[in-house]
């Protein structure tokens, strides 16, 4: 070696390497004969076609190692450590991932600030803006596997269809650091235009309008979709927005919960997670994380529409499709049940159903054959309704309420239908 190749290889930057020679080969998705991993810290994207860049902490890079020189004193550098309350909660059981690629990542600002949301670099700032202690955030986003006090009221309310739907009701103040975080980042999260749940100015009626009148409608329905959405994916979904991995990590724990079972050991009562923690139904949280992480699945059926020359919403786990050609039904019932399954919201095929125009065509409720609005059987109830409450001696305030209600309702998907029954109910003309 030359003089000047060995100088070049003694300044030379040398690359960042993990010894992955205890891990199993599909854990590293190699041979397992693999001794060393090289860690990127260029700070490209960290998926082709994505923004989000992977920037990474050096205080959690494996060390390079340097050759020993005894000729020349180098001056050492100070080392850059954890502290150590901070070491111990990245390396508790609540941050533990299995993902090494994404633990040592660190704020991408620039994401953050292309996005529109809140810069939160570490849990200090995160507590801070939602007017907590460090310890407070941590006592609230912590996964216990055996909890003694439970931070959510669960009840069972029962279906239509059957069966019941568990809610879990975060308590005063979980739903109050909630509330905080849907106002602070989950309402500023993208969405695709095709969600018409749970988005201010969208509503039942809006994701009706583009299937009134078409020959062909198609129903489908996502299983369980707010339990499908684990906490793994909503710590992706704040990853990819930008944030590090203890700031996404924490912010998923204090947005997710695990169904949990009562244990009684030594007299004392434990409440033991059997399941993941998922997205509940009952957390101000959940619906606007429901729609940010669906997005791509949106924009997949919406393309998918568009090739047949159909129109898609989705208000919620209803998925709608309509049309003019018959002939596309089959293709796109296969294609979207594969589109659902790949992002892994699986239909639930009972629920499926085409409805043509020589039947009652409903859309989340809302009549759509060949105008937005009630089906005439529930406006003849609403009338009689009307018409008995005029005639009757003694009003009840809470019937008059409610009949206001669904006058209102029926005002909002259609003002005409709404004037008309009214107008015929009090004796107009």
């Amino acid at each position: 070696m030359g003089l000047r190749n060995w100088l070049k290889s003694l300044f030379a930057p040398r690359p960042v390497v993990r010894d992955v020679s205890q891990m199993t080969s599909e854990t590293v998705g190699g041979d397992a004969a693999t001794r060393e991993e090289i860690v990127d810290t260029t700070g490209q994207p960290l998926k082709p076609g994505r923004l989000r860049r992977g920037i990474r902490d050096p205080r959690l890079l494996p060390k390079t190692k340097t050759k020993p020189t005894t000729h020349i004193a180098w001056p050492r550098k100070k080392a850059k450590v954890l502290a150590r309350d901070e070491a111990d909660r990245l390396f508790s059981e609540t941050m533990r991932t299995r993902d090494r690629n994404v633990r040592d990542l660190a704020t991408d600002l620039e994401q953050l600030q292309r996005l529109g949301l809140p810069v939160w670099t570490d849990e200090g700032e995160l507590a801070a803006a939602l007017g907590l202690t460090i310890s407070a955030l941590r006592h609230y986003s912590i996964h216990r596997q055996r909890e003694t006090t439970l931070h959510y009221v669960v009840f069972a309310i029962p279906k239509r269809s059957g069966g019941h739907r568990l809610i879990h009701a975060p308590k005063r103040r979980l739903k109050a650091i909630q509330r905080a975080l849907h106002e602070q980042l989950v309402s500023r999260l993208p969405v695709s235009s095709f969600a018409h749940g749970f988005r201010e100015g969208r509503s039942v009626a809006t994701n009706a309008t583009p299937h009134v009148a078409k020959p062909v409608v198609i129903k489908l329905d996502i299983v369980d979709c707010f339990p499908t959405i684990h906490v793994g994916r909503v710590r992706g979904l704040l990853i990819a927005c930008g944030y590090s991995y203890p700031v996404a990590q924490t912010l998923a724990v204090l947005m997710t919960e695990p169904l949990r079972q009562p244990v009684e050991v030594d007299g004392t009562l434990y409440h033991v997670p059997v399941g993941p923690r998922v997205c509940v139904q009952g957390a101000p949280t959940s619906p606007g994380l429901c729609n940010a992480i669906l997005r791509r699945l949106d924009h997949r059926l919406a393309g998918l529409a568009r090739k047949y020359g159909f129109d898609f919403t989705r208000y919620a786990d209803d998925l709608t499709f309509s049309g003019h050609d018959p002939a596309s039904i089959k293709p796109i019932l296969t294609i979207s049940a594969r589109i659902a399954r790949d992002e892994g919201l699986p239909l639930n095929h009972e629920k499926t159903r085409v409805l043509r125009s020589g039947q009652r065509q409903t859309v989340t409720g809302v009549t759509v054959n060949q105008v937005a609005g009630l089906s005439r059987q529930e406006r003849r109830r609403l009338r009689a309704a009307l018409h008995q409450r005029r005639r009757a001696q003694d009003r009840d305030p809470v019937l008059d309420r409610r009949l206001q209600g669904k006058i209102a309702y029926l005002r909002m998907l259609n003002p005409a239908q709404a004037s008309n029954l009214t107008r015929t109910a009090t004796g107009g003309d």
